[in-house]
């Protein structure tokens, strides 16, 4: 039985013509997420993309899927059990580091507070900068974007550490590596803590109160990975306090963000509406599509996937 390949990537023109030529005996359909059929669902053995995940139950013929996010817990309880899973992590890396590293700059520089007194038309000097030079930058999720983030702060001067569940040799970007049941210790010495976790029952709630308190004074936040890991009541409070010199979250719990939560008129915060990822570059988009076609490659030739799901949700 040939395979039936069920393409949901927002691809460009051309880039079927690179899918049936991995694979020229399956047969490819094209179709949107928002347009999908139930039957196209039920028909495939492969799956690329997003669907969404009410529909995964009707997969009954379903071999392999994988997602176009880095991310899969939306994926809980929604797939059939046995199937291959494999995520697109590390496709968006650049994007994500990128923003959170634009956020850091932005703060260290005031740059919100300066766009605030262009805003009221008010010529003044808002005092003292935080250089990234010469500071310690922490990194807790020492995975792809962990990674290309980290690089960049050492291109600025600073010194990296990156913390991991499991430390099996160097990983690029970062100085030196730590498992996560030593946070503790590392919170209090880092002059920037960047949040680069994926949500999971580990680290649901992970930044809380009483770590928020172990960071040290005049410390950056920086949010990028699921709005879960961090207390965000708790953080309001430190920063109404004075505690940090600012913070940045491209997530948050919920979303969206509702009016009347505090985080939006927090001074010294600065928000974005989870839009560091995604495929908002080409460069994203494109990358997406070539480890589809990479795993395509290693499907059909009975070799290892990348990005594999180790415990793909049941």
């Amino acid at each position: 039985m040939s395979e039936y390949i069920l393409n949901l990537l927002p691809l460009h023109q051309g880039e079927r013509e690179e899918f049936e030529a991995i694979a020229p005996d399956a047969v490819h359909v094209c179709a949107r997420s928002s347009t999908v059929t139930p039957e196209q669902i039920a028909a495939a053995t492969v799956i690329f993309g997003w669907p969404r995940p009410e529909m995964m139950k009707g997969a009954v013929s379903l071999k392999w899927f994988q997602t176009m996010w880095a991310g899969t817990d939306e994926y809980d309880g929604a797939l059939p059990q046995g199937i291959l899973f494999t995520s697109s992590s590390g496709s968006n890396s650049l994007s994500v580091a990128e923003h959170m590293l634009a956020g850091l700059l932005a703060l260290g520089h005031k740059l919100p507070r300066y766009r605030d007194s262009q805003t009221a038309r008010r010529w003044e000097d808002l005092g003292k900068m935080r250089p990234v030079q010469g500071t310690t930058v922490l990194v807790v999720g020492a995975g792809h974007i962990g990674s290309v983030f980290a690089g960049m702060c050492q291109g600025l001067g600073a010194r990296t550490v990156g913390l991991k569940r499991t430390v099996r040799g160097p990983v690029e970007g970062f100085d030196q590596l730590d498992t996560m049941d030593r946070l503790d210790q590392w919170l209090p010495q880092a002059d920037t803590v960047a949040l680069c976790l994926p949500h999971s029952p580990q680290t649901a709630g992970l930044m809380d109160r009483d770590r928020i308190a172990l960071m040290r004074d005049g410390a950056i936040l920086l949010s990028a990975g699921r709005g879960s890991v961090l207390d965000q009541e708790a953080l309001v409070q430190a920063m109404t306090a004075g505690k940090l010199w600012g913070a940045f979250l491209d997530v948050t719990v919920p979303e969206p963000l509702p009016e009347d939560s505090p985080l939006w008129s927090v001074p010294d915060l600065l928000l974005t509406p989870h839009v560091a990822g995604g495929m908002r570059m080409e460069l994203t988009r494109r990358k997406c599509v070539e480890m589809a076609q990479e795993n395509l490659r290693r499907y059909l030739a009975g070799e290892e996937l990348i990005g594999l799901v180790k415990d793909p949700p049941a």
